[in-house]
């Protein structure tokens, strides 16, 4: 069905053209939009036998007393997908405006077209957000949704994982950026949108783990290029009722992952997520007790230790320092902490107070 704003666009757009006066009429007749204003919301009586007949009506002047509410003119059927949804008609002698009527109608039927598909796509896309919404707030389901899982065939045994994509800026079109990275997964995409500001998800139904890694890969070449961000991805679970634990996975995996990397499953951030759950309080005082008396020259390099997998000569590469300043500054932590770095169980502790202090 066309709208009244919709109809009042095609009028405007057309007569700039054709500097001709049009109306747009809905299967009932009824004038929607037109050059004449006074005639907006009254009956047009050819239009209504147009949407009959689905045929072209030409009504000249000798004419008007077989039709009420109309003047000289042509109108014609306005389709879409095979369907009436409108009338279009131009005021003037029929004789006239035969060359351009054929136009009139195939530009008309393109608006139209162009508007109800993207209305149609939004509402698909606001309707994919209030189910990741509600699968994912913890809550009961509402009948609509459990209605739309199962007419999508989704509440069988199908492994799903949540990706949120977090970005550095959001585009002006980010329904492109969208429809984008559904393309991506070729048909694997089950509800995509937006979950905050600067943020899209995209839950895909996928038990393939390669060919995800490989599409992620794909996904995250693709952001670079046209809206740099970063890709937090969740666990794979067996059910959609289930896609609140990939959710909140994902979100861990953003939350957690160091700031450069760009694209984190929440398994490289889990022990750390798990312990960050702690109160603030017990945390610090967990930091403080294995942490104090280290300066942040010490800090650094105890990180940078622990990223080379405890190498001597690769930490001393990385930090560009000799490996006897490197052996003097593990034995100065040694004798501050009282642990030693180079053993496992004090290496996890420090390990786990440097990656909770941030």
């Amino acid at each position: 069905m066309i709208t009244k704003q919709l109809a009042e666009e095609i009028v405007e757009q057309t007569m700039i053209r054709l500097n001709r006066n049009l109306n747009v009429m809905d299967p009932n007749g009824m004038i929607l939009a037109s050059g004449e204003a006074e005639r907006i919301e009254k009956i047009h009586e050819g239009a209504a036998h147009v949407a009959k007949s689905g045929e072209t009506l030409s009504i000249a002047e000798e004419d008007l007393n077989n039709w009420h509410g109309v003047k000289p003119g042509i109108n014609m059927p306005i389709h879409f997908q095979g369907k009436l949804v409108g009338v279009i008609g131009i005021t003037g002698k029929p004789e006239e405006l035969q060359e351009i009527s054929t136009l009139v109608q195939l530009t008309t039927e393109m608006m139209v077209h162009q508007s109800l598909i993207t209305s149609h796509v939004e509402w698909n896309r606001k309707r994919n957000e209030l189910i990741f919404d509600e699968l994912t707030s913890g809550k009961p389901l509402s009948a609509a949704v459990h209605e739309r899982i199962f007419q999508m065939g989704l509440e069988g045994k199908i492994s799903f994982v949540t990706l949120l994509i977090e970005l550095k800026k959001m585009p002006s079109l980010s329904h492109r950026i969208i429809e984008q990275l559904e393309e991506q997964f070729s048909g694997h995409a089950v509800v995509a949108g937006h979950s905050q500001l600067n943020e899209i998800f995209l839950l895909v139904a996928n038990d393939n783990p390669s060919e995800l890694e490989a599409k992620l890969y794909n996904m995250l070449h693709f952001l670079q290029k046209n809206a740099p961000g970063r890709i937090g991805v969740g666990i794979m679970v067996d059910s959609i009722f289930d896609v609140r634990t990939s959710y909140l996975a994902a979100r861990n995996a953003l939350d957690f992952g160091t700031p450069g990397q760009q694209l984190i499953y929440y398994e490289d951030v889990e022990l750390l997520a798990l312990l960050k759950r702690n109160p603030e309080d017990e945390v610090a005082k967990f930091t403080g007790r294995i942490l104090t008396g280290l300066n942040e020259s010490l800090c650094q390099t105890l990180t940078t230790y622990f990223a080379a997998n405890q190498s001597q000569g690769e930490t001393a590469d990385r930090l560009k320092i000799h490996r006897h300043t490197l052996g003097y500054r593990l034995k100065k932590i040694r004798d501050i902490t009282g642990l030693d770095p180079s053993e496992f169980k004090d290496a996890v502790a420090m390990y786990l107070a440097l990656a909770l202090r941030s």
